[in-house]
């Protein structure tokens, strides 16, 4: 019994790490998102960025790959200025399993034999914002925001990193109704 507990719990929390990422954007409706064909990245905003450079890369590269698929191109006198920022935070999971079951107490409690687990686990949860800037304007008209696990795998950051700029993305331009 104690066995298909803890498989359970680490099945449960690994499909907990694997959740997707979460999306959501504003825009500003009186803007007219099908004049804007060219943009670059506001160096001076993505250096205050609080990640290391090396991810900021990924981020970028990532951006630059979902852009080029939407048909815009990079310029040096865009029309949209790029903009990231990021957010994250640590998260604490503690689950406590009572062991045994006891005749008129219910299941996950019996007087004669005490104990159950504690179990703890940590997990990073990151928030990746993409801001666009009309650029001639300086003003913001669309904001995506994805949130999600991180991972510190090597192997796997760059896909995950990817999976977060393309659903982020996947919500520019917006769709006037």
């Amino acid at each position: 019994m104690k066995t298909f507990r803890l498989l359970s719990l680490t099945l449960l929390f690994m499909l907990g790490a694997c959740s997707t990422v979460r999306v959501d954007a504003d825009f500003d409706n009186n803007v007219d998102f099908s004049t804007y064909k060219t943009y670059a990245f506001q160096k001076s905003g993505i250096d205050k960025a609080e990640i290391s450079d090396l991810d900021k890369k990924r981020i970028l590269r990532a951006i630059d790959a979902e852009m080029s698929k939407k048909g815009y191109t990079k310029s040096e006198s865009p029309d949209l200025l790029i903009n990231i920022f990021t957010k994250e935070r640590e998260r604490v999971d503690v689950d406590q399993y009572n062991a045994g079951w006891g005749y008129g107490w219910g299941w996950g409690w019996n007087p004669y034999i005490w104990g159950g687990r504690t179990y703890v686990s940590t997990s990073t949860e990151g928030t990746l914002y993409i801001d666009l800037i009309d650029a001639k304007k300086k003003e913001l008209i669309w904001q995506g925001k994805g949130s999600g696990y991180l991972t510190q795998d090597r192997e796997k950051k760059e896909d995950r990193i990817n999976e977060f700029v393309a659903k982020v993305l996947g919500q520019f331009p917006p769709e006037k109704k």
